[in-house]
């Protein structure tokens, strides 16, 4: 049920409403510049501290449930938010202007990962189990019985994401796999859209209660700008934290965690210029189908999806002229999307003027502003590859549909390009499959092997698949630790630790290691793995 205009609501501590004492906040239609929805109650720090310890408490029963509980408790919150899908479109749709087809999609990945997760602990897999038996008569010295498996951190701090509502948000991906790795949440909502968290948290809320696991299970907390989110990663019950946003917000988070006297992991996705290199070879194909989806990836979501192409590589000669100004005509004729916050537009203008100001930058094209408030016009601007290399704020993102065309003169300078860049959640190589095997793009493969986590070929950055082989990370800054990823199922890695079981009588070893494997996990014995069939 839609949270209604008349009231005014609150956090969700253990499944129950606790009205805040720290003000309130109210979502803005960005589409009107206008307040929209209810008010929601904000959480001081004493208040705050409850939804922890209740996280702590339930932590000791939720990390001992058996695979097919916690996969059924994942497969009711999916269906219960599926229930309510209807509503949180709607909601969702007045709180960030963002359009029906989009959140459609994106309610549809936050259930589908939620049951791929489910999946994910029914097979077991990310116990990652290794036995060695005891070799009693193994010279010189024997070998004891040893016996690895995996367990949870324990209550981890979620972060809702702006540009995400539903899949990067209250039941996304980290909250996702954080339960499935069998930790309790403490959900920090995003204040742009407060009403749609609700929605979410209250349906998953409802699946703890059903499946008669503890209400500290997870919690839904709002909270006053960042300093409820310095509390809570400061918070000595937290043990982990999950974060998308700002490289800002999250190298202060990270840096708050670094300072405690128990340090804890932060997995904070960040910064993203996502570069698409375009070789000489692309150039002899399809310019309108290259044209086409460039501007269809730099404009779809108004250019506020964390792998938004910001950064594209062009030849220099009559081609690459040739393809710019088609972008150019794309672009004249796209229209402006409405952004999520009247403060995410007025950073991303910002930055624009910033960029459009460096010597050596002009503008290529510009499209129309759209209708409404907070809707700029796409834009794309150029520069040669000696002013690129030369400037280092030419390689910073700019959150929304703004991107830099970089001309360069041979393909034999891009493996140096991309040296310069920092770290990437994606790099694209649009090419010649046939013909473009030769050093030049090994090298440049390499080169960006070690600066991004995902590379495409002949594709385009924006659309994540969601899966098991899915890398959604890279080094610094696109996230603050680049062994993981936030996307697919290996994210449930960030919330484990391995344990080894030395000697340890068969009568007290876990269900992940004992000798009859009573959950039918594929285990590692004597670093071998079962034969296949």
């Amino acid at each position: 049920m839609t949270p209604s205009t008349g009231q005014t609501h609150h956090s969700l501590i253990a499944g129950d409403p606790v009205p805040g004492t720290d003000g309130t906040v109210r979502a803005v239609d960005p589409a009107l510049d206008a307040p929209t929805g209810p008010e929601f109650t904000l959480l001081d720090a004493e208040q705050l501290a409850c939804a922890t310890r209740a996280a702590e408490e339930a932590f000791a029963v939720y990390r001992k449930t058996s695979p097919e509980a916690r996969a059924a408790f994942l497969e009711t919150a999916a269906g219960n938010i599926a229930q309510e899908g209807e509503e949180i479109v709607a909601t969702a749709m007045r709180e960030t202007g963002l359009p029906e087809a989009r959140l459609r999609g994106e309610l549809a990945r936050t259930t589908n990962q939620l049951r791929m997760f489910a999946d994910l602990v029914r097979a077991g897999d990310h116990h990652g189990v290794r036995i060695e038996p005891a070799l009693p008569d193994r010279a010189p010295l024997p070998r004891p019985d040893l016996r690895r498996r995996t367990l949870p951190l324990g209550p981890v701090a979620v972060f809702g994401a702006s540009n995400f509502p539903l899949a990067f948000s209250v039941a996304g991906g980290d909250t996702a796999s954080a339960l499935a790795a069998g930790c309790p949440v403490v959900f920090k909502a995003h204040n742009a859209h407060p009403a749609t968290g609700l929605l979410v948290g209250r349906a998953l809320s409802r699946a703890v209660a059903e499946h008669g696991l503890p209400g500290g299970v997870f919690s839904l907390v709002f909270g006053r700008g960042t300093a409820v989110g310095q509390r809570l990663v400061a918070d000595p019950r937290i043990r982990a934290v999950g974060f998308t946003g700002s490289r800002g917000g999250g190298t202060a988070l990270t840096a708050t965690a670094a300072a405690r006297e128990v340090p804890i992991p932060v997995y904070a996705e960040m910064s993203s210029v996502n570069p698409v290199f375009v070789l000489p070879s692309a150039l002899s194909g399809d310019r309108d189908a290259l044209a086409d989806g460039f501007v269809a990836s730099l404009n779809g979501s108004a250019g506020q999806l964390c792998t938004a192409p910001g950064l594209l590589l062009v030849p220099e000669g009559e081609e690459g002229d040739d393809l710019v100004s088609r972008i150019r005509d794309r672009l004249t004729a796209a229209t402006g999307q409405t952004m999520l916050t009247p403060g995410i537009c007025a950073s991303r203008l910002e930055h624009e003027k910033r960029l459009a100001g460096i010597a050596g930058v002009r503008e290529v094209g510009r499209g129309r502003s759209g209708e409404g408030e907070n809707a700029p016009a796409p834009a794309v601007y150029t520069t040669d590859a000696a002013t690129f290399t030369g400037t280092p704020e030419l390689s910073e993102e700019v959150f929304g549909a703004v991107c830099l065309v970089v001309r360069y003169g041979s393909a034999d300078q891009l493996p140096s390009l991309a040296e310069g860049l920092e770290g990437q959640l994606t790099a694209t190589l649009r090419l010649d499959a046939e013909t473009d095997t030769g050093e030049d793009v090994r090298e440049l493969l390499d080169t960006l092997e070690l600066r991004a986590g995902r590379i495409l070929v002949n594709g385009w950055p924006t659309g994540v698949d969601v899966g098991d082989a899915m890398v959604h990370g890279g080094p610094f800054p696109a996230t603050s630790d680049g062994r993981s990823t936030s996307v697919g199922t290996a994210a449930v890695e960030r919330f484990l630790r391995p344990v080894v079981y030395q000697n340890v009588p068969a009568a007290l070893q876990p269900a992940p290691v004992r000798v009859d494997n009573p959950w039918n996990l594929i285990r590692r014995v004597d670093g071998a793995l079962p034969a296949a069939g």
